[in-house]
């Protein structure tokens, strides 16, 4: 195992670890540039054309708003359906596990990076990640930042401008910095919001499919 190897292992196992040239050749750097500067036009086929060779996973049917920016890229899990709206930023020293049917507002960071608290420690230019997971079904508020170590449950809303710090349970809407549960979405959530589907398909004529929970 060279030095390069033993540094990127310490950096997905969330011990201190040294910065290597893990891609000597830049071909990381290349695909996000290249989606980037897709046109609009093309931006949903290049979302899997560049970034799908780039990330661990991609599922079915993901679009990313450019710009996008990632640290690595190969530690980014995906699943179906995500969307995440223009100036995602993932710092993914670890892995980065979304799961289906995740919304992410304008803006959302999502930091797996940190930093030894000692400015000692600090100082001799070592660090360290941890991992970040996010479950299916949750919606993430513009502006909001997901520090590194957090885990967010699934069928959650965050609210906008929110700074996760801590774990978030599963079918909740939190917000605020720090991030804190402010109540928990029930079936009356669901029953307002089948009236409001009722009066759309009746004033519209449109008949929307729904996934079973």
């Amino acid at each position: 195992m060279d030095r390069v190897e033993k540094m990127l292992g310490r950096m997905k196992a969330s011990k201190l670890y040294r910065c290597v040239d893990w891609d000597p050749e830049g071909k990381a750097k290349d695909l996000v540039d290249k989606f980037n500067s897709a046109s609009r036009s093309e931006t949903m086929t290049r979302t899997g054309e560049y970034l799908g060779k780039l990330f661990a996973h991609m599922g079915k049917e993901c679009y990313i708003e450019p710009p996008f920016y990632c640290d690595y890229g190969t530690n980014i899990h995906v699943g179906d359906y995500f969307y995440a709206n223009t100036g995602l930023i993932v710092l993914d020293q670890c892995d980065v596990i979304i799961g289906d049917h995740a919304f992410l507002g304008p803006r959302v960071n999502i930091y797996c990076a940190c930093h030894p608290i000692d400015a000692m420690i600090r100082n001799t230019g070592v660090e360290l990640g941890k991992p970040v997971t996010i479950g299916d079904n949750v919606w993430i508020g513009g502006n909001t930042v997901i520090n590194p170590g957090v885990t967010i449950g699934s069928n959650v809303v965050i609210g906008s401008g929110s700074v996760v710090t801590k774990d978030i349970p599963d079918s909740v809407i939190a917000a605020g910095n720090p991030c804190k549960v402010i109540r928990t979405i029930t079936n009356k959530d669901k029953e307002y919001w089948l009236k409001q589907l009722e009066e759309f398909e009746a004033d519209t004529g449109e008949q929307v499919k729904l996934e079973q929970d």
